[in-house]
């Protein structure tokens, strides 16, 4: 495995895999790796004959109050967890913006709901880094997760409009034991808050089991969902929302492919989660 700092070791890399035939893989990532990621790692190297993991905590993500400052890191760790599932290169960027950087990649209306909302500087910031990746890296495939499902959303829009010929993969999410969606901002959370984070995993369960059972309204469901939620004391709910998987849009109904995400402050600690209601 190689960890690389600069982007033009990474480029010299890929082209030399290139000229063989090979194909590249792409797992993007901000470090602090948890089975999340590491399952992502793993479809990739059972997809691709090259994989890139990239570490890099994006400034231009982050709003000013957010936690920048204080988000988890473990190079050593993750590096060590990157060997175990067979990575071949790790770039860990020195640097990915120059001081006169001017340019942004901007997704417009799907970026503006959910997240957009209260954290409307995000997914500009996320589309830029990730198309920055993309052209150093040049993948044939890259890797997302559920659970971030509007941010996939997003960047496949992005690839798709700006013809990057980048396919991406979106893989289920990986959950604790207890249901709750793995992030590496769920070390935040204190003992209390962390017993009272599973609900959200069992507000959505209990939107499918609706669902399931004949009901289509998404006042309804929406108001379920909530009743779960308020369980947890301890939580403020940022949104709940029920809305079209490509347009991001809301409905009033259920139709054949319905995305229900939602968001719960504990304490400073923002947790997100969501689940694909489908009619079958």
């Amino acid at each position: 495995m190689n960890l690389l700092k600069e982007k033009q070791e990474v480029r010299d890399i890929v082209t030399q895999a290139r000229a063989r035939g090979r194909s590249v893989g792409l797992v993007p990532t901000m470090g602090y790796l948890h089975e999340g990621h590491l399952s992502l790692v793993r479809q990739a190297r059972a997809e691709n004959d090259l994989v890139v993991v990239s570490i890099y905590v994006n400034p231009t993500q982050f709003g000013p109050t957010e936690d920048l400052g204080r988000y988890p890191r473990d190079l050593e760790r993750d590096l060590s967890l990157c060997r175990e599932v067979g990575v071949d290169i790790v770039w860990n960027p020195l640097e990915m913006y120059d001081s006169g950087h001017r340019t942004w990649v901007v997704v417009e209306e799907l970026t503006e709901r959910l997240c957009g909302i209260s954290r409307p500087s995000h997914f500009r910031g996320v589309t830029t880094v990730v198309a920055k990746l993309f052209g150093v890296v040049r993948p044939d495939r890259a890797y997302f997760g559920q659970k971030d499902a509007q941010q996939a959303f997003v960047i496949r829009r992005m690839t798709q409009d700006l013809d990057m010929g980048v396919d991406i993969v979106v893989c289920p999410t990986i959950r604790e034991a207890d249901g709750l969606a793995m992030s590496s901002r769920n070390v935040y959370l204190t003992p209390e808050q962390r017993t009272q984070a599973p609900l959200l995993r069992r507000a959505l369960m209990a939107a499918e089991e609706m669902v399931a059972t004949g009901e289509r309204r998404v006042a309804t469901i929406r108001a379920r969902v909530e009743e779960v939620l308020a369980a947890a004391t301890l939580g403020r709910i940022d949104y709940v929302e029920i809305v079209n998987t490509q347009t991001l849009q809301g409905v009033e109904e259920i139709g054949s492919e319905s995305l229900l995400a939602l968001a719960v402050f504990f304490g400073k600690t923002r947790l997100i989660d969501n689940t694909i209601l489908r009619i079958s």
